[in-house]
């Protein structure tokens, strides 16, 4: 399976409104990236970003029949590519 390079991937403030997205991985171990994990978004998980605040933060994403809003500074551990 191809394998693009590490800085190919991508953060959810670098996605525009209606794009659907994969999380590839995690590169941290905190707290919040173990909540992320035990909502859902596990790596190969695919996701839309539904809508942005004004200012690009909080973030509503959609996945597996529910929404989550989320901090897209917060999400920085969460890699993810464009699908």
């Amino acid at each position: 399976m191809f394998q693009p390079p590490a800085d190919a991937y991508l953060t959810i403030a670098d996605l525009q409104v209606g794009e659907y997205a994969e999380v590839v991985r995690y590169h941290d171990g905190t707290t919040y990236s173990a909540n992320l994990l035990r909502l859902g978004l596990i790596p190969g998980t695919r996701f839309q970003l539904v809508r942005k605040a004004p200012l690009g933060d909080p973030a509503e994403i959609r996945f597996r029949g529910f929404a989550l809003a989320i901090r897209p500074s917060e999400a920085t551990a969460l890699e993810i590519m464009r699908t």
